[in-house]
Order: structure tokens, then C-alpha cells, then sequence
């Protein structure tokens, strides 16, 4: 028996892609603590997990974030870092741990992992950020292209997109690192890969084909969850086809998706069901009387019920989407989004209308062409078998330093400067 501690930062989206795979380690015998947001330990516990909320401070800090309307940008995840370092600490010395789970967001927690001594992995519920033959510029949501001019298109923007991780990502990390005796990272890949192993939460049909990784790598898939709920009367009654209109659990200040969403759609055949997540106390909607507004309902319980999904395309509703084989119009603001949004067009599963052109008519008409689209289902049921076989590689781990042993061995086939032949 393995005793797992697993660290997430407040984001109902990068803690609920872990709990089907944690609930099938405790199932085969292994010990697991889950520390993470506040308002989800309970649900956490009724489903058999040992939760714990993460420290007060940064729950203080998050929350007067998201009362601001400030999103939680890279530059806002540097910021808690060090908080996020002494909680960790705390979390391990009280629970004693023989292996740990941390987020790729948790730059702090990250940090401290290393200093333990402990086996441990990152942790990453998205698409895998990094470079390989025929893989596009990680964020600029582009097609892939396998002919010449795609070869020199990847090679001159990976380069820009590096640059730009870079700067936002190493400056506050390797401050926090020197302050404890670490090395500094020399790309940005170095966070994600400085586990003994990194466990990507995703793989095709969202995840393009690869062909060379770091050995350390390990695609376990995406394991789409939320708590149990039953479906609300309401949502079964005859009428017109429901469409879920859906803005981001982690704040991202994507309120006017839902407001141009109920203009869009209030005179169409359709029945609208907007959640609003975080944005409910500050966003300001019209009303209309084929829509209703919710702060939240686990996409389990509605999705088999709607006929397609407007969201910001963040990967946990995109990937329960495609699981429901719901098809999916992904208006990307920030971040991750528009590779998920991308993905899922490349999948056939959805429609891609970038934020900066979002108006009443183009949702209204990508609405009515992703509800044309048939998307067959997919079965994800194996994955956290997948998961958990991973996670209990990590516990018979050499070790710290095998990652970095394996970053070394297999560089990113395109990197500048010393850093493809140094690691991160």
C-alpha cells in the first residue's frame, strides 16, 4: 500500500479530471489525501476520497481575486506561489505522504515537491503544451500542416510561443527556486517536466498524434467527472431542444459569452440553460423566456439532455462533450482554449468562434452548424485504470532526478540555444 497525497489549486476543473483515477487507486488498496478547494471537500469525502482544503491564506487570495473580476492569468498563479510552497510543506508534514500528485498550475507547490525527497509527478488535465514533429504552436489554436510551409510555420512560432512561456512562467519560478537552493529552469517546459513523471490528462481524439516525448511523458487520457446529481424535473419536461450555454469554473471573465448567448438564441426554436459558474454574482443578463440561469449544475446531469454546448472551450466541458457525443460551439478567450477549441474542430465535434469575433449573428449561426454536426460518442472508460497504473509506476519510482535523466535523453525536437541539449 502506497499512502498518495494529491495537491490542486482552487479550480473545480483541474481537481474533478483526477477524482475518477484516485477513486480507482483507493480501490485497489492505496492510501489517498486530496488537499484542494474548500468548497469541494465534502463532495471529495462523500465519494470516498480523504480531502483536506487547501490553506486559508490562499483561499483569501483567490477569492478576492474572483470578487474583483481579476481572471487567473499566469501572472496571478506566480503570485501564490510561495504560499502555495509553505502549504505544501504543511500538508506533507501532517500527512506523511509516500508519493506526490501536484498540479501544473501549483508553480509553488511544484517547488516544494522537489525539496522533499518524495517521488512525485505533475499533473496536467489539458493538452500537453510541447513541441514535436508536426504539432502546431501550442496556443495560437492552428491547424496542424505535415507539407513544407508548415514545417517552417512551426519552427518560427514555436520559437515566439517559448519566448513568450518564458517570460511569463521562469522569471518567479526560478526566484523561488534560487531562494531554496534549486537550480533556475532554462525553458519552460522545465516545471512541467521537473516531476519524476508528468501525467497529461488527455490524449486523441484531442490530442494529436506524437511521435517522440520524454520518457518521463505518460498519456493517460481525459477522465470526465462530476459529482453525482440527479437531473432536474425542469430539464426532462417536452419542449424544445435545450442548448447549455456554460462559462468557466476557474474565472476567466467570460461573462459576455453568456449575455451574447441569450441575445443569440432568445427567438430561436431552442430552450437555453446558462450556467455561470463564478461569473453569477457579477455577470448582468437580459431575460427571455426560453432561458434559464443557474451558478451550477454538474455537466453529468444535463449533458445527455442538450443538443449542443456553447462554452469557452475549456478542456473539462469539452472533453464531457465529446464523451456525451455532444457537439460543441467553443468561443476561446484565454489560455488552454483555443487549442482545446481547435482540437475539437479537428475532431468534428465542434464549431470555432474566436472570442474577439464573437457577436449575436456568428453565435447564433455556429450554433445552428454545430447542431448539424453528429458526433459519436467516445468511451473513455479505461482511462483511470490508465491513471492509476501511472501513478503507482510513480510509487515504485527510482527516485528524484529520473525526469530530469529523461528530459536530457530526449530533448524537444526543437528548442534554441543550449536548451535542447542542457534539458530544462
Amino acid at each position: 500500500m502506497t499512502r498518495y497525497l494529491a495537491y490542486t489549486p482552487m479550480a473545480a476543473g483541474h481537481l474533478f479530471p483526477l477524482v475518477l483515477g484516485l477513486t480507482e487507486l483507493r480501490a485497489r488498496g492505496h492510501q489517498v489525501v486530496v488537499v484542494t478547494h474548500p468548497d469541494l471537500v465534502d463532495t471529495l469525502r462523500a465519494v470516498g476520497l480523504d480531502a483536506q482544503p487547501i490553506g486559508p491564506e490562499l483561499v483569501a487570495r483567490k477569492r478576492e481575486a474572483t470578487a474583483q473580476g481579476r481572471p487567473d492569468t499566469i501572472e496571478a498563479q506566480i503570485a501564490r506561489a510561495r504560499l502555495e510552497l509553505d502549504d505544501l510543506r504543511t500538508a506533507v508534514s501532517q500527512h506523511r505522504p509516500d508519493a506526490l500528485l501536484i498540479d501544473v498550475n501549483t508553480h509553488g507547490a511544484n517547488v516544494a515537491a522537489e525539496l522533499t525527497g518524495l517521488p512525485w509527478a505533475v499533473t496536467m488535465p489539458s493538452l500537453l503544451p510541447y513541441p514535436g514533429p508536426g504539432i502546431p504552436p501550442y496556443s495560437l489554436g492552428m491547424a496542424p500542416r505535415h507539407d513544407v510551409v508548415g514545417r517552417i510555420r512551426d519552427a518560427v512560432l514555436w520559437k515566439l510561443v517559448e519566448r513568450g512561456f518564458a517570460r511569463a512562467i521562469l522569471p518567479g519560478v526560478n526566484a523561488l527556486r534560487a531562494e531554496h537552493g534549486l537550480a533556475a529552469h532554462r525553458t519552460p517546459y522545465g516545471p512541467m517536466l521537473a516531476g519524476d513523471l508528468l501525467l497529461v490528462l488527455t490524449d486523441p481524439p484531442l490530442e494529436y498524434a506524437r511521435t517522440s516525448l520524454p520518457a518521463s511523458v505518460r498519456m493517460v487520457g481525459v477522465q470526465p467527472w462530476d459529482p453525482p446529481a440527479e437531473t432536474p424535473e425542469w430539464l426532462l419536461a417536452p419542449g424544445d431542444p435545450w442548448v447549455l450555454v456554460t462559462c468557466s469554473t476557474d474565472y476567466l471573465a467570460d461573462e459576455r459569452l453568456a449575455a451574447t448567448a441569450v441575445q443569440a438564441l432568445r427567438d430561436e426554436p431552442v430552450r437555453v440553460l446558462v450556467t455561470l459558474a463564478d461569473a453569477y454574482d457579477g455577470a448582468r443578463l437580459d431575460g427571455a423566456p426560453n432561458v434559464r440561469v443557474e451558478r451550477f449544475l454538474p455537466h453529468a446531469a444535463v449533458l445527455p439532455h442538450v443538443s449542443a454546448v456553447v462554452c469557452p472551450s475549456g478542456m473539462g466541458v469539452v472533453s464531457k462533450s465529446l464523451a456525451a457525443g455532444v457537439p460543441v460551439v467553443a468561443v476561446p478567450f484565454e489560455r488552454d482554449q483555443p487549442e482545446v477549441a481547435r482540437r475539437a474542430q479537428q475532431a468534428g465535434a465542434g464549431v470555432v468562434l474566436p472570442a474577439k469575433r464573437l457577436s449575436v449573428d456568428r453565435l447564433r449561426d455556429a450554433v445552428a452548424r454545430a447542431r448539424q454536426l453528429n458526433v459519436p460518442s467516445v468511451d473513455l472508460s479505461d482511462n483511470p485504470r490508465r491513471f492509476a497504473d501511472a501513478v503507482e509506476e510513480l510509487g515504485h519510482s527510482p527516485g528524484p532526478g529520473a525526469a530530469a535523466d529523461d528530459v536530457a535523453a530526449s530533448p524537444p525536437e526543437r528548442l534554441s540555444g543550449d536548451a535542447a541539449c542542457s534539458g530544462p
